[in-house]
């Protein structure tokens, strides 16, 4: 397949896919959502292919999503495939977080294992795509986390309950505040941290064996550790997290403040407004 907004190989029973929009930090447009998706099933339809790496180009795995992609001035924005327009249902059901979870529940029914490799940010829709991976693994140094919590909304997919305990899913979620991928691997948001310098062949050190194993099995460990977590209400606790996107960003009292003094001051503003006491305590994000 030609893909416009990711690279995609497969070698050695190793499909990778990189994020390829380097100057946007690989901030996930529409496009580029449909482009993995579509990586990730012609991937599982290769039977030359055992396990599945998603990866990032240039300085960052991943900055979140590219809100310029659905807001601004187009009266017709692009939209992720599955979006419902209808004015009976695009203002409050959640359109935007639905159509994230249809993405990345992909990586969750896949019947191959998915590997995230993350450096430089991982931040908000980066953090989902990173923690939806069936295995990830960072550079120490990099910043994972979830600002905008702080004002925007509650998380699209709401991963932290079920990626760390509890005083840290708190912690993380209630601030916004982002760690590094070291204190990532202490918490258990993450299976292991390497330094930045030795990250690619670390990762690949982890992978070529793990791609000797026969696809079946793979794909039978994987069917086993979810169908676990799909009787604990995984699925459901997932879904039912979407109405509280909707309120915290549309309904509650202050909700829109962010996204209105974005769209009349710029975002850099905002931003600042978000993240300034954060910033002014020493917290990176």
């Amino acid at each position: 397949m030609e893909y416009e907004n990711i690279l995609y190989r497969a070698e050695d029973r190793i499909a990778t896919i990189t994020l390829n929009r380097p100057e946007k930090r690989n901030a996930l447009s529409p496009a580029l959502r449909n482009d993995v998706v579509a990586a990730l099933k012609a991937a599982e339809r290769d039977d030359e292919v055992s396990v599945i790496l998603i990866q990032g180009a240039g300085e960052a795995f991943c900055a979140g999503y590219d809100m310029n992609s659905y807001a601004g001035d187009d009266p017709n924005p692009v939209r992720p495939d599955g979006w419902n327009h209808s004015p009976l249902y695009e203002s409050w059901t959640g359109q935007f977080p639905r159509s994230c979870l249809r993405d990345w529940l992909t990586i969750w029914d896949l019947m191959k294992p998915v590997v995230a490799k993350v450096h430089g940010y991982c931040l908000a829709g980066g953090s989902e795509l990173m923690s939806m991976c069936d295995i990830a693994f960072a550079a120490d140094d990099t910043l994972i986390g979830y600002p905008p919590t702080r004002a925007q909304s509650t998380p699209d997919i709401e991963y932290f309950p079920w990626k760390m305990t509890m005083a840290q899913a708190k912690y993380l979620q209630l601030t916004g505040n982002s760690i590094t991928g070291a204190r990532a691997e202490q918490i258990g948001w993450i299976a292991k941290s390497f330094p930045a310098a030795e990250l690619d062949e670390q990762v690949m050190r982890e992978l070529r064996p793990m791609a000797q194993i026969h696809p079946a099995m793979l794909a039978a460990n994987k069917l086993a550790l979810n169908q676990s977590y799909e009787r604990m209400g995984f699925r459901s606790a997932l879904e039912s997290a979407i109405p509280w996107y909707v309120l915290a960003r549309s309904f509650r009292p202050g909700g829109g403040k962010f996204q209105k003094m974005a769209a009349d001051q710029g975002l850099k503003k905002a931003l600042a407004w978000r993240d300034q006491a954060f910033k002014d305590e020493g917290f990176p994000l």
